[in-house]
């Protein structure tokens, strides 16, 4: 209990790199998958190169390559503070998955849809931003809100590189008391409760979505 005030100054930090990451990962999501659907070839399949590689391979060796190698290489000079690093990682990782939601859901809408938005005089970005993505957006709900827990998970991984976060303050409190097991056991029953409230806010979100149906 004397370690809980210090364990918890890390909550903060947790959400501020999850939900920037997500936020992040949402706007390049968008375009992945609006590219990884597209008749071009110039688009498609550097799209589909980024998803692939970005599924396979582990985040931590992103944000090692991202906070500690880029600043390494002389031509580029890159140097960011740790926060904006795991942002970025988290959010370019997070992008690939997101993208390949968000193509799901853009895709479960009936091609009617578009048929008769194209009759009603609709330009192509109109009709996804007016009635396919909202339509999508409900369907898309679920796997994003999965998305986003995996995130708030992930943020743990920050910790390798010095992110203030709540496993990293756990850390610091295990090795003050020289009790990291028990120190690790509270962080675990930290983040429990964080993903219920996560959760319970999906539910609502989804009954909300479904009043328009």
């Amino acid at each position: 209990m004397e370690n809980l005030p210090l364990i918890l100054s890390g909550l903060p930090m947790t959400i501020i790199v999850s939900l920037g990451s997500m936020a992040l990962g949402l706007v390049l999501g968008l375009f992945l998958s609006l590219a990884r659907s597209s008749e071009l070839i110039a688009l498609r399949y550097p799209a589909r190169v980024y998803i692939s590689f970005m599924r396979g391979t582990p985040i931590l060796v992103f944000l090692f390559i991202i906070y500690y190698g880029l600043p390494m290489i002389d031509t580029i000079d890159l140097q960011m503070s740790a926060v904006s690093a795991a942002i970025l990682g988290f959010g370019l990782n997070s992008a690939a998955y997101i993208a390949e939601v968000i193509r799901a859901s853009i895709n479960s809408v009936p091609k009617g849809q578009w048929e008769s938005a194209k009759a009603l005089g609709f330009g192509y970005w109109n009709s996804l931003m007016k009635i396919i993505l909202p339509q999508g957006a409900r369907i898309a709900m679920p796997p994003l809100t999965n998305v986003f827990l995996d995130l708030v998970k992930a943020t743990s991984l920050a910790a390798v590189i010095t992110v203030p976060e709540l496993f990293q303050k756990a850390q610091i409190a295990g090795g003050r008391s020289f009790d990291s097991l028990t120190m690790y056991i509270l962080v675990a029953f930290i983040y429990w409760p964080l993903c219920i409230i996560i959760s319970i806010f999906q539910e609502r979100l989804e009954n909300r979505f479904s009043k328009y149906m």
